[in-house]
């Protein structure tokens, strides 16, 4: 942890951030962490495993422990002025490094021309410098991510700074996993932040557009971009030949354009509004100026107007369910246009105490006892004026499909709303698109259409049969996805008969046929309830049409 030494800074000033203009110089760099094996496979070769994996929960200790028994090399060296944020000095360091680390704005001399015990002069990080992986189709491609400072790596008694850059954390990781990687022509991120996102789009996006309104923040993801050019492909003299960085609030800046792709997480944390407030009091980085969830709000009604047909936007968000609400979803199905399908995940719901005190912890709002005191109050008033009853945390997915839907009920946009609070497989990126394909597919096909179709049962899925000891008959049977987004659904006699045989010969038609007969149910009847159920399933993924 660093030492608490007054640092001051002018509010979102792109000169406080590290400097991107001389690539010779950036190159030397990435050489050089590259020849000190700074990598994510290196870091956890001398740190261990799970000291490695504590490093991403901001458990520090372990790798400080590690350390103690490490070569002092200029790996060790890396690892403790950029992950520890501790001073060391120059000739810890790999060769070399200090005087380009500092050119680069990436350290800084400790104040008081302080020494190592070498006689060096002492250095400190002015930014978190982590390594990162990415696959592509070659294999491991080995990256740099710049960001400001974590709350674990500052003064003990100093909140984030307002225009704080964050880096990476299980935020970025869940909504890299749960983009579709697709290969498409033009991509947006919104809310850029240092720009990792944009990173893995690169690798299969001919075109990204980064938007922010934090110019520190573009300032970072510009560093990032250009440090790794060369295992991204990019051509430093002409960035905007693949990515086009651009400054402005939410949709502001793309109006008029359209994107295959739109991948975000927006700045959604519903925060207690002052009459008094600026920019300049807001978290950048999380709170979007905007009273309650107004912002998702904003950002789900107008992704249709830049969604290509067939475009997918995956973007992570909080939402408020208010006391009158019926369900938690209330709210949320009027904010699109009936031009995009709708699908939410709750994976959370957090009630105020725990939303607010989630948050302010977030920030180490809570360093500072009288101001956090106030914080937690002001929170707490917010939501009782505005009868909310808690906050829903998730995955919200849009589609535009790819041609406009007609005027009958079958080719209505989709809402789906479901809760999923349990372990998800990951990535989850292809099963998305697959359930959009899918959601393509029925809006095509009648419930007649349906009964001359044939289908088998996806791989992962298998059958649960809940028995009392001794009874011959199950009391309950459920259908369960191995894989995806492992969810349960509950068969009923008839239709686990009818998966039974779903094998891909039969159609649909022909086994309501048969279970008809068996069954003494009239075909009309049955059909009218296990084709409703069919539909479901083949939306949840449980059952494939058998051509695909």
């Amino acid at each position: 942890m660093r030492d608490n030494i007054p640092v001051t800074f002018v509010f979102d000033d792109p000169a406080d951030a590290p400097i991107s203009s001389d690539q010779a110089l950036l190159d030397r760099i990435r050489a050089t962490l590259i020849g000190a094996n700074f990598t994510v496979d290196g870091v956890e070769e001398v740190v261990g495993a799970e000291a490695a994996a504590a490093l991403h929960r901001d458990l520090l200790a372990p790798a400080e422990f590690a350390l103690e028994s490490a070569a002092p090399d200029g790996l060790a060296g890396l690892i403790r002025v950029y992950l520890l944020a501790q001073p060391v000095s120059a000739g810890q360091l790999p060769i070399g490094a200090a005087e380009d680390h500092l050119a680069a704005g990436l350290l800084e001399p400790v104040p008081g021309k302080m020494t190592g015990h070498d006689g060096y002069a002492l250095l400190r990080a002015r930014v978190d410098l982590r390594p990162y992986a990415v696959m592509d189709a070659s294999g491991t491609v080995d990256l740099f991510v710049a960001s400001d400072l974590g709350g674990v790596q500052i003064a003990a008694d100093r909140p984030l700074r307002r225009d704080h850059v964050v880096g990476i954390g299980p935020a970025t990781t869940n909504l890299a996993q749960l983009t579709p990687r697709d290969r498409v022509g033009r991509a947006l991120d919104l809310g850029v932040g240092m720009g990792v996102q944009t990173m893995h789009l690169l690798a299969h996006v001919d075109h990204v557009v980064a938007t922010d309104i934090s110019e520190r923040a573009l300032a970072f993801a510009r560093f990032n971009l250009l440090i790794n050019a060369a295992a991204l492909g990019l051509d430093p003299a002409n960035l905007e030949a693949r990515v086009e960085l651009r400054r402005g609030d939410l949709l502001e800046p793309v109006r008029g354009e359209t994107f295959d792709l739109i991948v975000s997480n927006p700045p959604f944390v519903i925060t207690p509004r002052r009459d008094d407030e600026g920019a300049a009091d807001q978290y950048t980085y999380r709170d979007g100026g905007r009273p309650g969830d107004r912002l998702v709000e904003d950002l789900i009604r107008g992704l249709g107007e830049v969604l290509a047909p067939d475009g997918i936007a995956v973007m992570l968000g909080n939402w408020e369910i208010h006391e009158q609400d019926a369900s938690w979803h209330s709210r949320l199905e009027s904010w699109p246009g009936d031009e995009v399908d709708l699908w939410v995940i709750q994976r959370e719901r957090a009630r105020p105490i725990e939303y607010a005190d989630m948050w302010l912890r977030d920030a180490q709002e809570n360093r500072e006892l009288t101001s956090w005191r106030e914080q937690f109050a002001r929170y707490l008033d917010d939501f009782t004026d505005r009868q909310v009853d808690s906050v829903g945390m998730g995955m919200l997915l849009l589609h535009r499909p790819g041609s406009e839907p007609a005027a009958n009920e079958l080719r209505r946009p989709i809402r789906r709303f479901e809760t999923l609070e349990h372990q998800l497989e990951q990535p989850l990126g292809a099963r998305i698109r697959d359930a959009f394909s899918a959601d393509d597919w029925l809006r095509a096909h009648r419930d007649a259409d349906l009964s001359d179709e044939t289908f088998v049962v996806a791989g992962d899925v298998t059958e649960e049969r809940h028995l009392r000891p001794g009874d011959e008959h199950p009391t309950a049977m459920l259908l369960r996805q191995g894989g995806g987004f492992r969810r349960t659904f509950p068969e009923s006699t008839e239709l686990a008969a009818f998966v039974s045989v779903c094998d891909g010969e039969l159609t649909a038609g022909q086994i309501i046929a048969a279970l008809s007969g068996l069954l003494e149910i009239e075909d009309a009847v049955l059909g009218a309830s296990l084709l409703r159920d069919v539909r479901d399933l083949v939306a949840l993924g449980f059952l494939v049409p058998a051509w695909t």
